[in-house]
């Protein structure tokens, strides 16, 4: 076969190939321009024209010859004739030569350098390169100098379809909704052919599809995906495999294809509403089930995906409305029914509910499928339990007078068991609550009573928790809390606010406040506090003070005249008697102290002391104590020099640790040591005081002696070496004796 086709290429060009070298050049292209041959030519060859030459001529210096063509990919058993250069210089005598030089010359392009056949000895792939730029020059055979300049040309490959079209992007993916209308675009895909798009049909694709119709059309030029159908359900299919063909040659038989892969997902639509699984549900719930409990899930199934299939639910009627409710379960895509308020087998066994499942984002494209919502029943059953007590109240408040009399009624509670069976109750105080055991309970019927005296003015609320235990069954107990308000009572006389007392000018005027008082009472009467103010009846004409009651509930004490004297009478005492408003009404009586005091011609206080007025006239009271002071410390110096003394006087008393002392006595002898036990009495080292004397030495006779006495004495021991001296003077006669004892000390 490639045989045959080089046979018919070299039959079509072998003409076509003498036609461009007989021609003209501007015609066949011949490789030397009519300049040169002009300029090469002699004025001989130049007459030797003709008129329609020199205008071909004259012509052919516009046109631009420097170009050829080859065929690429063409493979015969000779090499193929590109094309042939000539000089008018060539005179068929073989003197010329001709030099080829530049892209694949020698290598892929040959030159005959006599007759300028240009050949191509190679294989060529247009796609590979597409041109070639070489230089031709005629020079002379034996001394290869240049006859015309060298002239540059181009050859160019020419293209056949030996590329088929390629999808380089593939295999594609695409998504379109569903239900879509017909001819809904769903995407484009490119194919590529390295052909020459400007030569021929080579590179002219044509799309169409293999696979998947009748679901999608494509444009055949354009490779725009269609819709083929319309109202695509992805519920019925999701995904659809489309194979898709481009063809070259325009698509004409012969033409070369290539083909790709499309995937197209149908994405969801809402087009499909929620359906429940069932039409009933039953679920059963204990009546002490703890409020929030879930007690049962429903759900509705929706075809859709994604937030196309999201639902809410509602509990739209029934009997349970107010018991029970509904939430949506985004992850699950169900209804959780939970209980809100509490249960009571006892009042009602059973409940029945209507719920709604309700798609939230519906499409208005596809509304008119009908409503997109369903509907179930619920059956509700309530199982008995064993509940605790039940109190008659959720709280109590009790109130008491705080003079109520012991083991007395206070209040009751009342509780009963909510069951079928309903078991006794037994009531108690939850003592952790009432640690003072100031209240008692009577087990059977709750009635509180008091147990120890009540004081409002030390607490005024008392609160308790009363427990309800059922006698059956001892583990069902409820609690209660009790609060109980102490009322007051009147048992509580007014008095003084705080401890007042009242300073009197000397120099003041009738009439002046001198002290404005104010009372208290620990009682809480339900009018507010009210308060009366009196004298004693035998002080009620007092020559000297008078009290005047004020809106505000205090009371102004008053000086009736002028002159008090604070050397006559310094402290004036005022009983006043304070009574208040309650049923019976309760007083007593707070005495008022009034001093009389040195005041300034303003009214301020200086003085209140009767010792002010014999104070020297110019002293103040702080040089007094500065003065009192000075005498204090000299007092103290003498006391302290006095002391001194008579520690110096006294005679010198030596201790050691243990408190060992004996009478020195002065013998004429060496000891003998610590061993030497005949030489003096260690009972005397044991007991210095003896038992009202000394014992002396009994085998030599002392120089001096003298009687002890119960004085202290000094015990001195001198040791040196071996020896030991005794020495014994009596604390009384000490510095009498010094003289002889340091003679003594001089002689030893």
């Amino acid at each position: 076969m490639p045989e045959r086709l080089a046979e018919m290429l070299l039959d079509l060009w072998t003409p076509l190939i003498m036609l461009w070298i007989t021609l003209p050049p501007c015609i066949y292209m011949a490789p030397m321009n009519q300049s040169q041959l002009l300029t090469s030519g002699s004025p001989l060859e130049l007459n030797r024209l003709s008129e329609e030459q020199r205008v071909l001529n004259r012509s052919k210096r516009g046109w631009v010859w420097n170009q050829m063509f080859v065929l690429e990919e063409f493979s015969g058993p000779e090499p193929i004739l590109v094309g042939r250069l000539h000089t008018d210089l060539d005179p068929g005598s073989k003197k010329i030569k001709y030099i080829l030089s530049g892209d694949g010359a020698g290598t892929i392009f040959q030159i005959n350098d006599i007759t300028g056949d240009i050949h191509a000895i190679k294989r060529l792939d247009r796609e590979e390169k597409a041109e070639y730029t070489l230089t031709a020059q005629a020079v002379d055979w034996e001394t290869n100098k240049p006859l015309e300049p060298p002239s540059e040309f181009i050859i160019k490959v020419q293209d056949i379809n030996d590329n088929a079209p390629e999808f380089l992007n593939g295999p594609y993916h695409a998504t379109v909704p569903e239900m879509s209308i017909l001819g809904t675009s769903v995407t484009n895909v490119t194919a590529t052919d390295a052909d020459d798009p400007v030569y021929g049909n080579s590179a002219k694709l044509v799309y169409s599809i293999l696979e998947g119709q009748p679901y999608f059309s494509i444009e055949p030029e354009t490779a725009i995906i269609k819709t083929a159908l319309p109202n695509m359900d992805r519920e019925a299919k999701e995904e659809y495999l489309v194979v898709i063909q481009a063809k070259d040659m325009g698509g004409h038989s012969g033409g070369l294809s290539g083909t790709t892969t499309l995937t197209v997902t149908l994405s969801d639509v809402n087009d499909n509403p929620p359906k429940f699984a069932q039409s009933l549900y039953h679920f059963s719930v204990p009546e002490d089930v703890v409020l929030g409990t879930a007690i049962g899930r429903v759900k509705a199934n929706d075809q859709d995906i994604g937030e196309n299939a999201q639902s809410s639910y509602d509990i739209i009627d029934g009997d349970g409305t107010a018991l029970f409710e509904i939430t949506s379960d985004a992850q699950a895509q169900d209804g959780i029914i939970r209980l809100r308020k509490p249960l009571d087998f006892e009042t009602k066994k059973s409940y029945t509910l209507k719920v709604e499942a309700a798609n939230i984002h519906i499409d208005p494209r596809f509304s008119s499928r009908g409503p997109f919502k369903d509907t179930a029943t619920v059956k509700i059953v309530v199982e008995d339990a064993d509940e605790p007590p039940v109190f008659s109240s959720p709280t109590y408040l009790l109130e008491v007078h705080e003079n109520a009399a012991l083991n007395s009624v206070i209040g009751q509670v009342t509780a009963r068991d909510p069951d079928v069976t309903a078991s006794p109750i037994r009531f108690s105080i939850d003592r952790h609550t009432d640690l003072e055991r100031q209240f008692n309970i009577n087990a059977d019927d709750g009635k509180i009573t008091l147990a120890t005296p009540l004081d409002r003015e030390l607490s005024v609320w008392h609160n308790i928790t009363i427990i309800a235990t059922e006698i059956r069954n001892h583990s069902q107990i409820s609690r209660v809390p009790v609060a109980i308000k102490v009322l007051d009572v009147n048992d509580n006389a007014p008095e003084f606010a705080s401890e007042y007392e009242a300073f009197l000018c000397e120099n003041g005027k009738p009439g002046q406040v001198i002290q404005t008082v104010s009372a208290m009472d620990k009682d809480d009467p339900k009018n507010g506090h009210y308060f009366l103010y009196s004298l004693l009846p035998e002080m009620a004409n007092n020559p000297n003070f008078t009290i005047k009651k004020n809106e505000d509930n205090s009371l102004s004490i008053l000086a009736k005249h002028n002159g008090f004297n604070r050397q006559k009478q310094e402290v004036y005492l005022l009983p006043i008697v304070i009574s208040d408003s309650g049923n019976p009404p309760l007083s007593s009586t707070s005495t008022l102290t009034i001093r009389v005091c040195g005041c300034s011609s303003d009214g301020v206080v200086q003085s209140c002391n009767v010792e002010a007025y014999v104070l020297p006239i110019g002293l103040s009271m702080g040089a007094l104590i500065a003065i009192l002071a000075c005498i204090i410390l000299l007092l103290v110096i003498v006391v302290l020099f006095v002391t001194l003394r008579r520690h110096k006087n006294e005679p010198l008393i030596i201790k050691d640790d243990e408190d060992v002392r004996e009478n020195i006595i002065r013998y004429d002898d060496e000891g003998g040591g610590e061993e030497d036990t005949e030489a003096f009495d260690i009972a005397t080292l044991q007991n210095p005081d003896g038992i009202n004397g000394f014992l002396p030495r009994k085998d030599i006779k002392p120089d001096l002696q003298f009687m002890p006495r119960l004085q202290k004495r000094v015990a001195r021991r001198s040791i040196t070496g071996c020896c030991m001296k005794k020495k014994t003077v009596e604390n009384s006669d000490f510095n009498e004796q010094r003289p002889a004892l340091q003679k003594e000390k001089r002689g030893y």
